[in-house]
């Protein structure tokens, strides 16, 4: 991804030495000096300059500059673009919208059914922005942690197991789109795989038949990677978060997804500058106005990664985004090969201030593309490039031919055209050599016509985030007395206070969780409540009582794949009855509640029972004691949980013990439309080490877990349990 360069408008000299990352934007500070003719550079290219600086005028020499600088690189990196040359691996250059897909996101599974909806989803992103050409099925992260499953045992949790998950796959590339995996270097503190993470994810891509690999995290995918997938015969494209900061890399990465340049001069992609068919995904996650992504994106002629569920978070594409995603998308596919052309040309003359384009020339049909960075409409002549006798002109982003005013004869001869650019808009011409052809180009025109017919600004930018619902709970019978194993909990007022612990998402309107008195989801919370009085069990549900509602009721889930998975032979093992019972889903859990006349707690009925009315922030106090918890659990494999009367000194005031520290217990479930997470309470004494990535621990009483829900087989968790209470009279 790019590195971000402070604003800098002064004239000091460029440190003589290369970017840092491969695909930061080539210079574009105002330079100390231009060189002298004949001697080169301090810099090993010509800086092009921010707004003080007139691109017109330094564009020719720049652009010799850095095919000198190019031609030098690949020499030293010894380049070999025989893997972009390979038919089974060329469909990488045509991979212009991608998306990284959250498997939680209910427009792909439906729970209810139990089905994968595949259609359902690229039916919506076809119909919001124009659809997409690759997905990234992504089943690990930020759920992976909360017990030992390492990211190859996550995809075989998924409904169906491989042979579900392939069938998702195979819906995927029905419809024309290409199947990436993901791979992560720092899944190092969970179930050891017994092999490497390139043999695994090559395995794991052979029996799904998919069509790339994605490398979290990675500054470009390892050789290794390749070298396995050919040695499979699996051919797949290895797509790398970072910039490639080793020279070689680009030979065997032929994707990368990173960041834009959000400057006025849009900046060059280093590596697709070095390589015109390497495909650049820019990536901006967090992003509400993408208007300088696509700037960067069409200026450059690279891709994008139109990612909206960001960890459960819904980041939505604006009306206009999603409009202006769609133009762009539509030419790409329609000039694939012009895209990817080595005689792409950056910073062709443009006439207007502000407003930059590029030439893409390949087969005798050239693509110019032109980008408004203005905050206000520009009219009349925009672009003017050289003019070849017989060439027909079209304005492909207004989808009509365009007749543009010729100057000079023979190879002096130009052609400019006058065209209106939105504001921070979008421009698009394409000519057409005497003798070449565009296939389909009158049906062409006349889509890109029906949607100029409706102005990007008719369009709403407005972002929101998605509202969000708890699920109710059904109150139970009152009890007048304190059941069997349950302890009182008395009316009081209560200071709800909780912070979400998610690793990203900063303080983003619509993070974590949306109470039913709060107006949008947020990190944080505070309300204070009246509480009525209620029974709460005083230890989690054990493996034991579990057993006799299984025994009473013959409950079987429907889906039970990971169900009770510790059990031996449909019971608990030797020893463990009076350990709390895990790898049971929200919906098992609910089924027990039912059977036992109780119910799940609310969320802030569980930190009551554990907090009181003092604010304390661990059951007993404010200071965490080691030795009023189970142990801490730094391998590789789980550990048998403690007893749940193991620790009496880790009682609440209300005297409810184990509710920290040894299992994750399940309370409150939210929903909106694209996703379900559950409030996790108490956390786990299980540390995977060598990674911040992993599920992080919620010890403390004013912080809970967002864990997100897909389907039981995935959503059931060796560190899990849950605890019930019953209304009182």
């Amino acid at each position: 991804m790019t590195s971000k360069r402070p604003p800098t408008y002064d004239t000091r000299t460029v440190p003589a030495k290369e970017p840092k990352h491969w695909d930061t934007p080539l210079p574009h500070t105002l330079p100390a000096h231009l060189p002298t003719p004949g001697k080169a550079p301090d810099w090993p290219y010509i800086n092009i300059g921010k707004w003080k600086i007139d691109v017109n005028n330094y564009a020719d020499s720049w652009r010799k500059e850095l095919t000198i600088w190019r031609h030098e690189h690949k020499i030293r990196a010894g380049y070999d673009g025989s893997r972009y040359d390979r038919e089974d691996l060329a469909w990488s250059q045509r991979n212009f919208v991608h998306t990284q897909m959250m498997v939680e996101d209910r427009y792909f599974f439906d729970p209810v059914k139990n089905e994968y909806t595949v259609d359902r989803y690229l039916d919506d992103l076809e119909a919001r922005f124009g659809g997409i050409d690759s997905v990234l099925i992504w089943y690990v992260y930020p759920n992976i942690g909360i017990d030992n499953r390492n990211q190859t045992m996550l995809a075989s949790d998924m409904p169906g197991g491989l042979e579900g998950l392939k069938k998702a796959v195979q819906a995927f590339q029905k419809r024309g789109v290409r199947v990436f995996l993901p791979t992560m270097p720092w899944d190092n503190g969970t179930h050891p795989e017994g092999k490497e993470d390139w043999e695994a994810v090559t395995d794991l891509a052979v029996k799904l038949n998919a069509d790339g690999v994605n490398g979290d995290t990675y500054n470009g995918v390892p050789r290794v990677y390749a070298d396995c997938a050919d040695k499979a015969k699996q051919p797949l494209i290895f797509q790398p978060e970072g910039s490639l900061t080793a020279d070689e890399a680009l030979q065997w990465n032929q994707q990368t997804w990173g960041k834009a340049s959000t400057e006025i001069i849009p900046a060059v992609s280093k590596v697709k500058w070095l390589e015109s068919r390497h495909m650049v995904n820019l990536e901006n996650r967090w992003c509400r106005d993408r208007t300088d992504d696509f700037h960067y994106m069409f200026f450059n002629g690279v891709g994008y990664t139109a990612w909206e569920n960001v960890w459960g978070i819904w980041n939505q594409f604006t009306e206009r985004d999603g409009e202006a995603l769609r133009r762009i998308s539509t030419i790409y596919r329609k000039f694939p090969e012009q895209l990817v052309s080595p005689g792409w040309e950056p910073y062709v003359t443009a006439l207007q201030q502000n407003v930059f384009a590029s030439r893409f020339p390949a087969n005798g049909v050239t693509l110019w593309t032109i980008v408004n960075r203005n905050e206000y409409e520009v009219n009349g002549e925009q672009l003017i490039v050289p003019h070849t006798e017989g060439r027909a002109y079209y304005d492909v982003w207004n989808g009509v031919p365009v007749t543009p005013r010729i100057q000079g004869t023979g190879e002096a001869a130009t052609a400019s055209f006058d065209l209106t650019l939105e504001v921070k808009g979008f421009g698009a011409i394409v000519g057409v050599d005497k003798g070449a052809i565009v296939p389909g180009l009158d049906a062409f025109l006349l889509k890109m016509a029906e949607m100029a017919a409706a102005p990007l600004r008719s369009f709403s930018g407005a972002w929101k985030a998605l509202p969000q619902k708890m699920i109710d709970i059904a109150p139970t019978r009152a009890a007048a007395s304190a059941p069997e194993g349950m302890v009182a909990i008395p009316a009081g007022t209560f200071d709800f206070v909780v912070t979400g612990i998610e690793v990203e998402g900063y303080t983003w309107a619509g993070m974590d969780f949306q109470y039913p008195w709060e107006s949008i989801a947020r990190r944080a919370h505070r309300r204070r409540m009246e509480m009525k009085p209620f029974y709460m069990d005083k230890h989690n549900v054990t493996n034991a009582q579990f057993k006799k509602f299984i025994d009473d009721t013959g409950y079987a889930p429907r889906d039970a794949h990971n169900f009770l998975k510790d059990w031996e032979n449909g019971a608990p093992r030797k020893g463990w009855e009076n350990k709390p019972v895990t790898w049971v889903s929200l919906e098992d859990a609910r089924a027990y509640a039912a059977w036992a006349g109780k119910r799940l707690p609310h969320e802030w009925e569980w930190q009551y029972a554990a907090q009181g009315t003092d604010g304390r922030l661990y059951p007993w106090g404010d200071k965490w004691d080691d030795s009023r918890v189970p142990a801490k659990n730094t391998g590789r494999e789980l550990l048998p949980p403690d007893d749940v009367d193991a620790h009496p000194d880790g009682a609440s005031p209300f005297g409810v013990l184990d509710l920290v520290g040894n299992v994750w217990q399940w309370t409150s479930e939210f929903e909106d439309e694209h996703t379900r997470a559950a409030a996790l309470r108490g956390g786990s004494s299980y540390h995977p080490q060598t990674s911040h990535w992993y599920f992080p621990q919620a010890h403390r009483l004013d912080q809970h877990g967002k864990y997100l829900l897909m389907a039981p087989a995935k959503d059931r968790s060796g560190m899990l349990g849950f605890r019930c209470v019953v209304d009182a009279a």
